[in-house]
């Protein structure tokens, strides 16, 4: 059951041992294999990015060149870039293809409204 224990939520079983909870009103959870590669990979990049993030606080702290600040800003805006084509790319790859065989065509506006999110 959901967050909003609506008893018209219902577990769908995913490829890959993706799990989806949802109902009309409630966020949707997708719940991965924590063991693929996919994941971890995922993961590893948000680590990265982070990294670079604090890498960018400190610059700062220690008053360094501007331009060489705005560089690794750069980096990092390329990094996070990087990391939703990989997102978006699984996403389409399981949870979309998941929706459409079940019927569930709306996905499709929901996948255009993503892109237009992410394409700002």
């Amino acid at each position: 059951m959901c967050a909003c224990e609506d008893k018209k939520c219902q577990i769908a079983d995913a490829a890959e041992g993706v799990q989806e909870k949802s109902c009309s009103g409630c966020v949707r959870h997708k719940y991965r294999d924590k063991d693929s590669k996919e994941y971890k990979c995922l993961v590893s990049r948000l680590k990265r990015i982070e990294g670079q993030v604090r890498g960018v606080c400190k610059m700062v702290e220690d008053d360094r060149y501007c331009v060489d600040i705005l560089t690794q800003v750069s980096a990092i805006q390329s990094a996070l870039n990087a990391f939703n084509k990989e997102l978006l790319a699984q996403h389409i790859k399981s949870c979309v293809v998941d929706d459409i065989r079940a019927g569930h065509d709306e996905v499709v506006d929901e996948l255009v409204a993503t892109l237009q999110k992410v394409m700002k």
